[in-house]
């Protein structure tokens, strides 16, 4: 008898072509995405004269680095190339491209989702980090580099080395108030920034299997800032219940065939891991960040850590990161006054995000300005209908377009140098959101609580709509 196989055991396997004696294997790619910044592979498919293997299969979107204002015309001349270029290579190569005119432009890891594109079973990369987003379907999903986007495009298929394994058990129910975001923040503060290095992380337990799906790719986009090679959530009736009706996803028949193939893409009983981290939901508390790097999070209830005299080391290193966050030992978090606040990303600029954000501003003003920019045209338009947009525009902040936004700096949206930033993204490197700019990682409804407080707060001190 076979040994029991987890989640990605199988997810490897159904994908192996074949395998070298040094241990890579060449696997088959069902979904390859693209954006503007891929056009460095594409050329080298001109410089060979290649055709586009699986134009069927290879998906573009604009998303990295165009403008969420004022985007009719682009007036950095470099992005206005990229993205003329990506257009031109889908229509040379023949791929379905979701542009900047396309009523379902949109980040890459919210179009996918939202399109039926994100299935379980699949694997699925993109030249961008943050591609393990599209693992809460139960889908294999990384990201890759320029030359692997390259290889990907000439052959769709991938030589890659397995990874370990590693599973993080959230066992009870995370309390009013609490997100996937401050679970992510949670985990990535109690394994730190590497403490899934090398390891496909696996989620399970009861607080996971009871998140939306919304919040399963929060937690799934989140992993890689642990340092793991990608994540997971096995597929269950949340999981179908999203993929039915969705454009590119099987229907009627085909949908009830999927679906029971599905069910297979669970972890078996007696599956080893190399690695177990368990936790208890009850312990998830709303969570930011004060240093540079996500597992610099604690509880808003905390205090800016001291140094430890008796690690050299860390003590460096708190004092180097207190100093470019302008920060003092000791202070309390609730009391770091912010300069602006950002609501997007492929990380927490879903439907969801938004309706959580807004039940905390309605009906109050933000004390500092900020910028508000939907994970896809399609999340947009279903905030306007609901209202949402009205709500945030009224408490002061910006209402954009679609895109990467202020996540990356790279696009016009810009902290400036020295300015603090209560952000709903991903990361909180130096010079992430702008040169000189100080990244507060947090949840979209206490980015909302400190917009209407200015500075760090616990949304669970301001009543909402909600409860």
């Amino acid at each position: 008898m076979s040994a029991p196989r987890t989640l990605f055991d199988k997810l490897w396997d159904s994908h192996v072509i074949t395998q070298r004696e040094d241990g890579e294997a060449l696997l088959w790619v069902d979904r390859h995405f693209v954006h503007e910044g891929s056009h460095h592979a594409f050329r080298k498919l001109d410089e060979k004269a290649a055709p586009l293997a699986e134009p069927g299969l290879t998906f573009g979107v604009a998303d990295h680095y165009v403008p969420t204002r004022n985007r009719h015309v682009i007036g950095d001349k470099e992005v206005a190339g990229m993205v003329d270029r990506l257009s031109a290579n889908a229509a040379r190569h023949g791929f379905r491209l979701f542009g900047l005119d396309d009523p379902a432009q949109g980040i890459v890891h919210v179009v996918g989702p939202e399109q039926g594109l994100t299935l379980p079973g699949l694997l699925i990369v993109c030249g961008d980090s943050h591609t393990s987003t599209h693992g809460a379907f139960g889908a294999y999903a990384f990201g890759i580099g320029a030359s692997e986007v390259a290889h990907v495009l000439m052959t769709q298929t991938l030589w890659q080395r397995k990874p370990k394994r590693m599973r993080v058990t959230v066992s009870g129910m995370l309390a009013p108030h609490i997100t996937a975001k401050d679970l992510a923040l949670h985990v990535i503060a109690r394994i730190g920034a590497n403490g899934a290095q090398g390891h496909a992380l696996e989620y399970d337990g009861s607080a996971i299997t009871a998140l939306s799906m919304e919040g399963r790719l929060t937690l799934c986009n989140m992993s890689i800032e642990a340092g793991a090679r990608c994540a997971m959530v096995g597929p269950d009736e949340t999981t179908f219940a999203w993929v039915r009706g969705r454009p590119y996803a099987p229907s009627g028949a085909d949908l009830d065939a999927a679906i029971e193939s599905w069910r297979g893409l669970t972890t078996e009983p007696g599956s080893v891991f190399d690695r177990e981290v368990a936790i208890e939901a009850a312990e998830v508390v709303p969570i930011v960040t004060w240093g540079v790097s996500p597992e610099d999070a604690l509880p808003i209830t905390g205090r800016v850590p001291m140094p430890d005299l008796a690690d050299p080391a860390r003590a460096a290193y708190l004092a180097d990161a207190l100093g470019y966050m302008g920060l003092e030992p000791g202070q309390k978090l609730s009391d770091v006054a912010i300069d602006r606040v950002f609501i997007g990303s492929c990380t927490n600029a879903r439907l969801e995000d938004l309706r959580a954000a807004a039940a905390v501003l309605e009906g109050r003003k933000a004390r500092v300005p900020g910028l508000v920019s939907p994970g896809s045209s399609l999340v947009k338009r279903q905030a306007e209908a609901e209202g949402l947009d009205r709500i945030f525009i009224a408490a002061g902040l910006d209402w954009a377009e679609s895109g990467c936004s202020m996540c990356v700096g790279m696009n016009g949206d810009l902290v400036g140098a020295g300015e603090r930033c209560a952000s709903t993204t991903n990361r909180n490197f130096r010079g992430r959101q702008g040169q000189g700019a100080r990244t507060h990682l947090m949840s979209p409804a206490m980015v909302a609580a400190a917009a209407v407080t200015g500075r760090l707060a616990d949304v669970r001190d301001l009543p909402t709509r909600e409860g």
